[in-house]
């Protein structure tokens, strides 16, 4: 078979599987939605029905609006169910799936490539976003393709690299708040880039490298901040909205203690991949580790090898690679430094490709080790079975292992355990409601605490967040449909004033508390 066409069925292979543990189940795994989620598919069907889709969503604390919209363009053409929402999340989880391997192969080789899109393909944290509708599932994504084309446009020189790499730069601006840390990452490795030519290129190579690098970083960054300026000049025209997600209580900072509580931030947060997670159940299964026991020990091998490696090599091209794991690593653990919820899964969802990296070659280590161990045996006359197919049917039958147990961890442990994470009984109240005829008045009382949010077109009238599951699954965000549907939302005070009327007119009213 030629190496290209083996090469092509082995990545449809890794695909197939990343789209078996992104998809399989989806109207049912979560069970329920929860509001966050809702929270975004009213958004975007308001949005759409106006023309008015927007940059950046005020609605809960603030949103950038890029995945809401393309949520609401999936909304309008299948229709208001949960399962909707979050196949968005599981397409860009499985593209950044192709992604990693792409990026991979090309900082190492085809074997790190495919042992790193495998292992994102099963990994519990990557499956668990990829079907959650939340639009941190698209950094990853930009991170994976932004350093991808950064790499080949400087190990290839070639502007249309940077540019594509830009595009995706200022992308990342428009998904998730976390990404406000990414562009250090560039700038540390475009600085190691320059280093590494400075020291090892001759007089007569520097001078045009040099020239080459800087019109690549100047093409980089422009392209990115155009792709930014939209936001940027919406940021400066609501400076609230910049800072909505920003200036919380759980900042490090605002702590009586911040050096001790960043301390304790940072050890969290460091300690997740082989120790304590999160303990959000819908994040994680509560307190596990965010790898996988053997993945996680992989993750640590790889881990010291390549920083050892990296200490020892000053420069020379795989410096640079090494400072964009380290960069990449460090960087995009730092919104979890900086939280006093460490460790918290879904603000350092940047880090896991980086991380499934490292697992990739710590796993490719073993695998040459055990390779090198083989040879001598055979040289020795000791041992005479054919060492290439032992040795790859064991590393299949790891990696299959590894991914039956993953999908144990998702499907059979993680599942039975969320239903109140995600607010099932909301769910549960909207199927109700949606069977009742439309000639009956309805009523769903929110007695509930959560972020208020502002019904359309009712002049006003504010509803408690928890409300966002019922209103996205009847279609009744919007005042308009509420008269439409005679589906109608009161708090508990409201509730309070107008009980009698509602007893008196015989109509169905349900408690969501």
């Amino acid at each position: 078979m030629k190496r290209d066409k083996k090469e092509l069925l082995i990545v449809v292979a890794i695909l197939i599987v990343a789209a078996f543990f992104r998809f399989y189940q989806m109207d049912s795994i979560p069970p329920g939605l929860y509001p966050d989620e809702a929270m975004n598919g009213n958004d975007g069907i308001v949005a759409m029905e106006s023309g008015d889709l927007k940059l950046f969503y005020a609605n809960n604390n603030g949103r950038e609006g890029l995945f809401i919209n393309i949520q609401a363009l999936f909304v309008k053409l299948l229709g208001n169910y949960a399962w909707v929402l979050r196949m968005v999340s599981g397409i860009f989880g499985i593209l950044t799936v192709l992604g990693l391997y792409l990026l991979a192969k090309e900082l190492f080789n085809r074997q790190v490539g495919y042992l790193s899109s495998f292992l994102l393909a099963i990994l519990f944290w990557h499956v668990n976003f990829s079907r959650i509708g939340f639009r941190a599932i698209m950094l990853p994504f930009v991170l994976v393709y932004g350093f991808y084309f950064l790499w080949k446009g400087l190990k290839y020189g070639r502007l249309r690299y940077f540019i594509i790499a830009g595009i995706f730069g200022g992308l990342g601006f428009h998904t998730y708040i976390s990404y406000r840390v990414a562009p250090l990452i560039a700038l540390l490795v475009f600085l190691n880039h320059w280093l590494y030519i400075k020291k090892d290129f001759s007089d007569a190579k520097y001078e045009h490298a040099r020239n080459q690098l800087f019109r690549g970083f100047v093409v980089f960054v422009g392209t990115a901040s155009l792709i930014v300026l939209p936001l940027l000049w919406y940021f400066i025209a609501n400076p609230e909205s910049f800072f909505s997600r920003t200036s919380s209580n759980l900042s490090v900072f605002s702590q009586a203690n911040p050096v001790r509580e960043l301390g304790l931030s940072v050890i969290k947060t460091l300690g997740m991949f082989n120790f304590y997670g999160d303990w959000n159940w819908r994040h994680n299964i509560s307190g596990s580790s965010q790898l996988f026991w053997p993945i996680g020990v992989l993750f640590a091998v790889g881990f010291i090898k390549e920083f050892i490696h990296w200490i020892k090599r000053k420069h020379g091209h795989f410096s640079t690679v090494h400072t964009l794991l380290f960069a990449w690593f460090f960087v995009m653990l730092l919104p979890g430094f900086l939280s006093t919820e460490a460790p918290h899964a879904l603000r350092t969802i940047g880090v896991i490709p980086v991380a499934v990296i490292f697992s990739a070659l710590g796993l490719s280590w073993g695998y040459e080790k055990l390779d090198n161990l083989i040879n001598y045996f055979e040289k020795e006359k000791l041992h005479s079975a054919p060492k290439h197919l032992a040795l790859n049917l064991t590393l299949i039958v790891f990696l299959l292992a590894l991914g039956v147990s993953e999908y144990y961890r998702y499907f059979n442990v993680w599942s039975g355990q969320v239903a109140d994470a995600f607010d099932k009984r909301y769910s549960d109240m909207a199927g109700v409601l949606n069977k009742l005829p439309r000639e009956i008045n309805k009523y769903v009382i929110v007695n509930t605490d959560g972020v208020l949010t502002e019904i359309p077109g009712s002049n006003g009238q504010m509803i408690p967040m928890p409300a966002q599951t019922i209103m996205f699954l009847t279609d009744t965000f919007s005042y308009q449909k509420q008269l439409n549907k005679r589906l109608f939302y009161l708090t508990g005070e409201e509730y309070e004033e107008e009980s009698k009327d509602l007893i008196n007119r015989n109509s169905f009213v349900i408690f969501l508390k």
